[in-house]
């Protein structure tokens, strides 16, 4: 296998928790990140997850505060301590400017770790145009040129596929990492990601009972 194709919100903690190892894994194996960024609400709440709003404190502060916390420092990850200010803003435009810069390659790479690390270390704004902008200049790229492309209906296009691919494939949350015919859901399953690469599992042979609805 040549590609390893990442599904993600811009603004996801687990993404950017998982995004050096995630490339420093690709680059060990030869292989080709195809970045998927995805409205991160829609998808999952496609597939019965709660909204943010109706988890419980419990809930929250777990998996969305002492997680975050354990993971930043078992990866080396510099990351605030609380969540985001701007966290629920609408981070559409953040996904766009990945997507005007392309699907794969070192600069997507390069501008996709940026975004998230603008947001979890530097609690930036990532529906704010000028962040953005700066953003992408201190990369080297012509923010404007970016910024007009990542506003055309093309981009958008695109964008919405990625957010019905991430569905057809039952895509629970970001990131997720799907290599071959397998999906690896979270950051903290790139170890067992990187043994697939050169081990591939056994094929499943699992079978559930039907889920029933209540």
């Amino acid at each position: 296998m040549t590609e390893l194709t990442y599904f993600y919100s811009a603004h996801s903690a687990f993404a950017y928790l998982g995004s050096r190892r995630l490339m420093r894994i690709c680059a060990d194996h030869g292989l080709t990140l195809v970045h998927r960024p995805i409205p991160l609400s829609p998808v999952v709440e496609a597939q019965g997850s709660l909204p943010f709003a109706q988890r419980t404190q419990a809930h929250v502060d777990y998996f969305f505060g002492r997680e975050i916390e354990r993971w930043a420092e078992w990866r080396d990850v510099p990351i605030v301590p609380f969540r985001p200010t701007h966290h629920d803003a609408d981070y559409n435009l953040a996904s766009w400017m990945i997507l005007a810069l392309g699907d794969r390659g070192p600069h997507v790479d390069a501008l996709a770790h940026a975004i998230l690390e603008a947001h979890w270390r530097d609690d930036a704004d990532l529906s704010d145009a000028s962040t953005l902008r700066s953003i992408a200049t201190a990369l080297g790229h012509d923010a404007e040129t970016l910024m007009d492309r990542a506003r055309g209906q093309e981009i958008a296009a695109r964008y919405e596929k990625n957010a019905q691919d991430a569905l057809t494939l039952n895509v629970m949350g970001s990131p997720t990492y799907v290599l071959g015919a397998e999906a690896f859901y979270g950051q903290d399953r790139l170890e067992m990601l990187e043994r697939a690469i050169t081990n591939p599992f056994a094929p499943t042979r699992w079978t559930n009972p039907p889920v029933q609805a209540t």
